[in-house]
This record gives structure tokens, sequence and C-alpha cells, in this order.
């Protein structure tokens, strides 16, 4: 019998809306430039430190985790019902993020070496091809939480409200440690404390944890523990990373970031109900779901090839950076990146995506392990790509794109379901089939 809830329009509305902002706020705070010749990309929030205060409008990544706690824990709890093993469900769930990401990978690689043939400066190519891979941070920090969520399930069921309090005040730990001793390592294990807490409350929204109330009382002591933490300091007030500032919100996360998704959480599960009761086309915003993979990892293609197309040649000028003409180029060249960014899209929207149902084939205990080895490799080289770019230096990074070559291969070539057999001789995946409309 199939007892899964149907697809809530309301998490699809959050995760392309996140995608939407952050797309747009990529494109807003990032300034093009000519340096003697050479093409530079400048932060706005480090040349106009006031615009700092705009990141509290589109640091949306939040709600991008939130909504895939939602979803990965109705997922789990589905085919853990159905018999099906972990390694089957990771390895399934994996595959929906990795076959989109292997093909802009496989393009960028690409691009990188017609960059070298054309011979583009090293120094251009490695600041282009570090810009085209910065966002996919996004990524190992999902497929983590992704193969960690059956632990957190059980963590959620036993503790409750604790769990994510725990995960909030391990935060603070952290970044005592960074800003006292000053030991910046330890910060990236706010990567997982962070935005796990963040993912955990996506399993409360789920369960119904979250009252109209609660999510109002989220919001306000969010507020409150934000005004504390960054008003009189030590935090900044950009939600996003700042060059060369030594406290940072974002790279590595940090609790004042906590206290700001706390407010947004609280506020946009407040209003739930009253937008649902408004949306006049639930199964438009799930279709349109379908694009927000695509749109995360292709939103900066068009803003590189603008640059390095538009700049030269002197179809759109270069203005000092918040001088009258600049502001009055932002909407022009958001409009010129989103023109070229939509067909982009639609055709990756059409490519083949994995099965929505697991395959029948049977999972031997063997293939875990190289399961766990695949995915420790793919995290391992997106991480890198993120932090180094495809080319540092202006050459391929080999290591890490060969990393992720194994780890996404053995990830495409396992089996992923047991065939467990209920009386009637039938598979209990067959039983108990994850439904067309089930959350994603």
């Amino acid at each position: 019998m199939n007892t899964a809830p149907e697809r809530n329009p309301y998490a699809d509305l959050l995760r392309i809306t996140a995608v939407g902002f952050v797309v747009t706020g990529h494109w807003l705070l990032t300034s093009i430039s000519d340096h003697g010749g050479r093409l530079h990309g400048e932060d706005v929030v480090s040349a106009l430190p006031w615009t700092q205060w705009l990141t509290l409008f589109f640091q949306v990544m939040p709600l991008i985790f939130l909504a895939g706690g939602y979803a990965n824990a109705g997922s789990w709890a589905r085919h853990h019902a159905a018999g099906a093993p972990w390694a089957g469900w990771l390895a399934d769930r994996a595959r929906r993020l990795l076959v989109p990401t292997t093909v802009y990978i496989a393009v960028a690689v690409l691009a990188v070496v017609v960059c070298v043939a054309a011979g583009v400066p090293a120094a251009i190519r490695d600041e282009l091809f570090w810009a085209a891979a910065l966002h996919l941070w996004f990524l190992p920090t999902y497929l983590a939480l992704l193969a960690l969520t059956p632990a957190l399930t059980r963590g959620w069921r036993r503790l409750r409200w604790g769990l994510p309090l725990a995960f909030a005040a391990l935060t603070a730990v952290v970044d005592v440690f960074v800003l006292g001793p000053r030991l910046p390592l330890v910060g990236w294990s706010n990567y997982l404390w962070v935005w796990g807490g963040l993912y955990l409350l996506g399993f409360a929204w789920r369960d119904g944890a979250f009252t109209r109330a609660r999510a109002l009382w989220l919001a306000a002591a969010g507020a409150v523990a934000w005004t504390l933490l960054v008003l009189p300091g030590p935090f900044p007030v950009s939600t996003i990373g700042v060059p060369g500032a030594r406290v940072q919100n974002a790279s590595p996360p940090s609790i004042a970031l906590v206290a700001y998704s706390a407010v947004l959480i609280g506020l946009v599960l407040a209003a739930e109900a009253t937008v649902r009761r408004r949306m006049r086309h639930p199964r438009r915003v799930t279709a349109a779901n379908a694009a927000a993979m695509p749109l995360y990892l292709w939103h900066m293609a068009p803003a590189l090839a603008v640059a390095a197309i538009a700049y030269p040649t002197g179809l759109l000028p270069f203005t000092p950076i918040g001088s009258g003409g600049w502001w009055l180029l932002r909407p022009v060249w958001v409009l010129i990146c989103a023109a070229l960014l939509i067909p982009l899209v639609l055709a990756m929207a059409r490519l083949p995506r994995p099965p929505a149902h697991p395959s029948r084939r049977t999972w031997t205990p063997g293939p875990r392990i190289v399961l766990v080895a695949a995915l420790a490799a793919v995290c391992f080289a997106l991480a890198h790509l993120a932090l180094h770019g495809f080319a540092p230096g202006g050459r391929l990074s080999t290591v890490p794109l060969l990393c992720y070559a194994v780890g996404t291969a053995l990830l495409l070539g396992v089996s992923t379901a047991p065939r467990t057999s209920g009386a009637d001789g039938h598979s209990a995946a067959r039983q108990c089939p994850e439904p067309g409309h089930g959350v994603d």
C-alpha cells in the first residue's frame, strides 16, 4: 500500500525561487573591469561595502538545504519501508545530481582545452575557470548530507529539536576556535554543522513539527541572535564570502549565518499555508522545478561568455564600479545573461534523466564499500574544483578530474536496489513504488 504523501508544491517553489535568487545575486555582485588590457572580475561587496546589506536578500541557500532535507527524508522513508538498502537509495539519489553535473564538467574541460589551443593567457584561464567552478561547493556538501540521511533520520526521531540545536552549538564552538586561537582549518567542519542543521529542519517540516507559531518563534529567536552576533560583532553583515575578510559568514559558514537562516526559514514556513492557498498552478511550479539543477549549474556560463565577448569588443563599456553608468548597466547585464541562460537551461532540462524508480537488480554486499569510496572521490574532486577551479595556473586540474571521472563511473555503473520478495512473490519495491507525484 502506498502511504507516501502528495508532493508539496511549496517545497518546489522554495527550491526554484531560491535558485533564481542565487543566479541573480551572482550576476549582480560580479563586475567586469579592464586591468591593463586584461579582463578582471571584481567583487562588488568588497568594492562597495554598503552592498553587504543587500546580501540579506540574496543568501537563500538555506532554503535549498531545507527543501533538500524535506525531500530526502520522505524519499528515504519510502524506500526503507519498501526494503531498499541505504546503498541502493544513495546511488539513485546521487545519480540525479551527478548526471547533469558531469555534462557541465565535461563542457568546462573541453572549454579549457579550446582556450589552451587558442593561446588564451594562463592567468586568464585560471581566473575564468575558477569562476566557472566556484558554485560547485554546494554539491560535495549536499552529497555528504545525502549519505548521512538515514543516520540523521534516526537522530531526529530520538532527539527531535535537540539534534539541530546540537548542530548549532557545535557551530558556535567551532567559531570560537576560529576567532580565538585562529584555527581556520577547524572552521571547515562548519559546512557539516551549519548546512546539516538546516537540512534537519527539513525533516522537522516534513514531520509537521513546524506550526505557524513555532515558525514565527524561530524567526524571532534568529533575529535576536543575529542582532547580537553582528551589530556589536564579531561577525560581518555580509551573508556571503567577502574576499580578504578575516571573519566570514559563508566560507566557512558561521553561527551568524545560522541565525540569519533561522529568520529566513521561520518566515517562509510561517507563510506556507497562505501561499499554498493562493497557488493557482501548483503543477506548473513542480514542472519548473526540473530546471533548478541546470539553472544552478550553468548560470555562470552566460556571464563568462558575455564578459569575454561584449566588453573587449565594446558592446558593453567599462564603467567604474559604483558609478552612475555602472548602476544603469546592471539591469542590462542581467537581462543579457538571462537571455542567454534560458535557452541553455531549456536544452539541458531536456537531456535524459536517471529513472525515477530504482532498478530491480540485486545489490550485493561487496559494492557498498565501492559506493562509499566512489562518493568520497567525487566529493573530494568537487570540493577541490570549487576551491581551485578547473584550470589552476592555466592547466587542467587532472587529479581531481580523474577522481571525479572514476567515482562517477562507479556510481553510474553499480546496481541500485534489492529484489525483496513478498508473500505473493513480487518484489517489495513493486509493492510500494515511489509515485510519480512524490517528493523528488
